[in-house]
């Protein structure tokens, strides 16, 4: 007797992936290109998967461009989509020295004017961590799970527990 065949969806993994100028306007620009490739693939401009991504993206890089910066070189953005399941957030810089300290990040003082971006980015990741880059630097990865949904437009980031 033979098993019945079973149709499995075709895993579709999207990548985008572009360099920027480690300067203020190429972060932002960083921010606006992920939101437009998100809205590409289906997670449209102002839904939550955008709106975090957009977060995640303007913090990870403004971090790239003012304590990653080496002058002359670039950072990276790259975006890994699995429709339904995982989105993945990487920013490259090419300064390896100063990393982000492991584990949970430390609170800034009340009157602190910075020091507050790695808390949002562990607050709406589902997973971050930081990486070496080959030959020379660091990657800040940041994960978001999607909640399963029949519709990739309509999908719901899945925030970690409190």
């Amino acid at each position: 007797m033979t098993s019945p065949v079973t149709r499995e969806a075709p895993v579709t993994v999207r990548v985008f992936a572009q360099r920027f100028s480690s300067t203020p306007r190429g972060a932002r620009l960083a921010r606006r290109l992920a939101q437009h490739q998100l809205h590409r693939w289906g997670l449209p401009y102002g839904s939550e998967a955008s709106e975090t991504v957009g977060l995640l993206v303007a913090e990870l890089a403004a971090n790239a461009v003012t304590h990653g910066r080496v002058p002359g070189r670039d950072c990276e953005l790259r975006l890994t989509y699995s429709p339904g399941a995982l989105l993945r957030v990487e920013v490259s810089d090419t300064r390896g020295e100063r990393r982000p300290p492991a584990g949970a990040p430390a609170a800034p003082r009340p009157l602190d004017e910075g020091g507050r971006g790695l808390l949002l980015v562990e607050a709406l990741a589902s997973r971050w961590e930081v990486l070496d880059r080959v030959p020379v630097g660091k990657t800040v990865r940041a994960e978001l799970d999607f909640a399963p949904c029949a519709d990739s437009a309509d999908a719901v980031v899945r925030l970690p527990p409190d």
